[in-house]
């Protein structure tokens, strides 16, 4: 028995201590490659405590104000180890953008700081970007035990569309990058050698699907998105009557009102799509994210009392203008030609949509079931009021910029809606069922 206990404890010991060591972050570098059609952009994350035993400067130590008052040496020095070369010995064009350093503290792996370096790549003209040397010894030159992480962050011609949330910490790169390999020491010759980028030719088609995929997600994780066309369609089986939401329509009345409301949204947001995608329309983000808010906002005191009866069409081609907005920015940094561009927008819209009808067709015969009981105008006023806090919470994170405690209840919300879809259902039964018990009772 003493020797069952011991054998527990040293596996408890040993389980504790590997946990400690899995999560404190290696201190790897990243290089996340982003293929356009004419050059190569990214970003490279670099430990600053591995920097500092490479460059011999206290930047790990004394990281404040790091860019301020070292950032022209170490652009001069990441700039004389990042050397990308065609296969015959030609040069490519390097330039580094903005840098950036990132804190993270956390109670197992400490405090962890990177240097977070934007550049671009241009190969020398004529020449295949998809396959060239990428002498890169960045830290590598100095520090033998070092490695670099490749991954490619964008490719439209492979299908490779990463959105934001980059991997930190020097922790692998997910499954949505693609990744290329690892610069090391090759110990055995006590060498660097040039890695070498050989990509795929890919197609338009993959290019195409990729588009598709990227407007599903795009909508599906568009909360704000979803919840304004669901909330403006809360009232459409309704009719007003002095000024107040009172009886119901038909199914096929109510069916064909859903078809006008959902395709006004999708013309609306399809022109501004493509103007915003092709940089013909410009509005800072910021703007668009709170005009948003308030799109939801106001169909949520809609449904309440009606402020805009029988003309949801309209509103939502108004507000479909501005969310489509909100959709271009995904597709602007693309860098495609203007074939490829049309292509993608196309695919990107197809996407949204199919999402967007998907969501539709889920939930609108719940509403619409419930819509015949009298459970209804308590549903519909606790879903708009909830809408409206949401949209207050979203409204004033995206003025100041910091998430706030409607907008994090939110986002654990969402993870439930297959659950909130499937409660939705099961209320909608249960009242009409009884709705029918009751009628029958009373008849007889």
């Amino acid at each position: 028995m003493n020797r069952i206990k011991i054998i527990i404890l040293v596996v408890s010991i040993f389980t504790f201590c590997a946990k400690e060591v899995i999560a404190h972050p290696m201190p790897n570098s990243m290089v996340l490659l982003k293929i356009y059609e004419k050059n190569i952009s990214g970003e490279i994350q670099l430990p600053l405590s591995e920097l500092q035993s490479a460059i011999g400067m206290g930047v790990n130590d004394n990281s404040e104000r790091l860019i301020e008052r070292l950032g022209d040496s170490l652009r001069i020095y990441l700039l004389k180890h990042i050397r990308p070369r065609t296969f015959d010995g030609k040069l490519w064009k390097v330039l580094l953008g903005k840098m950036q350093v990132n804190e993270t503290k956390s109670e197992l792996s400490g405090e962890y700081k990177e240097l977070i370096v934007a550049f671009s790549m241009t190969p020398p003209q004529h020449y295949d970007l998809r396959n060239f040397y990428f002498d890169y010894d960045v830290i590598l030159h100095q520090v033998a035990s070092h490695k670099a992480l490749i991954a490619i962050k964008q490719d439209w011609q492979q299908g490779i569309m990463h959105e934001d949330g980059t991997p930190s910490d020097g922790t692998p790169p997910d499954s949505t990058m693609q990744q290329v390999g690892v610069i090391e020491w090759d110990v055995v010759n006590n060498k660097l050698n040039p890695f070498q980028i050989s990509l795929q030719q890919g197609s338009v088609w993959m290019g195409f699907k990729s588009m598709v995929s990227l407007g599903t997600k795009h909508i599906s994780e568009g909360t704000d998105h979803l919840l304004f066309l669901l909330v403006l369609l809360f009232p459409i089986p309704l009719v007003v009557n002095q000024k107040k939401w009172a009886s119901t329509r038909s199914v096929r009345q109510s069916l064909l009102h859903i078809f006008k409301v959902v395709t006004a949204f999708t013309i609306g947001h399809s022109i501004t799509l493509l103007f915003g995608a092709l940089s013909w329309v410009f509005l800072p983000s910021k703007p668009i994210e709170v005009l948003i808010g308030v799109s939801i906002l106001v169909s949520a005191i809609h449904a309440i009392k009606p402020i805009f009866p029988n003309r949801e069409t309209y509103i939502a081609l108004g507000f479909g203008l501005i969310h489509g907005l909100a959709f271009a920015y995904t597709l602007q940094d693309l860098n495609l030609s203007a074939s490829k561009m049309a292509l993608s927008i196309l695919g990107f819209n197809v996407g949204i949509e199919l999402m967007q009808m998907a969501v539709i067709v889920a939930v609108i015969p719940w509403l619409l079931l419930l819509s015949r009981t009298s459970f209804y105008t308590v549903f519909r006023v606790f879903g708009a009021i909830l809408a409206g806090l949401a949209a207050i919470g979203w409204i004033i994170e995206r003025l100041s910029e910091t998430p706030n405690f409607i907008t994090i209840l939110i986002e654990k919300a969402a993870n439930y809606a297959v659950w909130l879809l499937g409660i939705l259902m099961i209320v909608s039964v249960i009242t009409y069922f009884f709705k029918n018990k009751k009628s029958d009772f009373l008849e007889a």
